[in-house]
């Protein structure tokens, strides 16, 4: 019981999760003027703190960085879909369990929303993101934290299902 109550709310974190991410890629790949504002900001605040470099890099590259690191992420929570499939065509089992690839995930998503949260919370970004008259009423920064949140929760799920994977020798898939 225990183990299908933390594949149901795996995939519902990883459909959360690559939804969030992957919508926000083209934004990010795209230098959508919303996506400017957000990591010039940053990066100007960056420059204060850390440096001229750091912060001109951010700037003008950060989103590119973490969207690139989004895209990496979601693909790597998804890769058990496709482990699925593979096995209900060839009936070979991957090496690697559902449950490693979401416990890393999580652990993965988290990290990178660790920082978005942060600057959000301590930069002059701050928590509602005006731009241009518009707000985005805090919607960047509730889904970050859901998913540094969720993403912490669902690793520590999928470790204890590994940890009993071991104890009593029974794939977490």
């Amino acid at each position: 019981m225990k183990k299908q109550i933390v594949q149901i709310f795996s995939w519902v974190t990883v459909a959360w999760i690559a939804k969030v991410f992957l919508a926000s890629l083209p934004y990010k790949f795209s230098g959508h003027p919303d996506t400017q504002h957000i990591f010039g900001t940053i990066g100007g605040w960056m420059q204060g703190v850390l440096g001229e470099g750091i912060g001109s890099w951010f700037a003008t590259s950060g989103a590119i960085a973490v969207g690139s690191a989004e895209l990496v992420v979601s693909v790597f929570l998804l890769v058990p879909a496709l482990f699925f499939v593979r096995e209900k065509l060839t009936g070979r089992k991957p090496v690697f369990s559902r449950a490693h690839f979401h416990a890393l995930g999580g652990l993965a998503a988290s990290g990178v929303m660790t920082g978005a949260v942060f600057f959000h919370l301590f930069t002059p970004l701050g928590i509602v993101v005006l731009h241009e008259g518009k707000s985005d009423g805090g919607s960047l920064f509730y889904a970050a934290a859901s998913i540094l949140v969720l993403g912490l929760i669902m690793a520590a799920a999928n470790f204890s299902l590994i940890k009993q994977e071991k104890v009593e020798g029974v794939p977490a898939y």
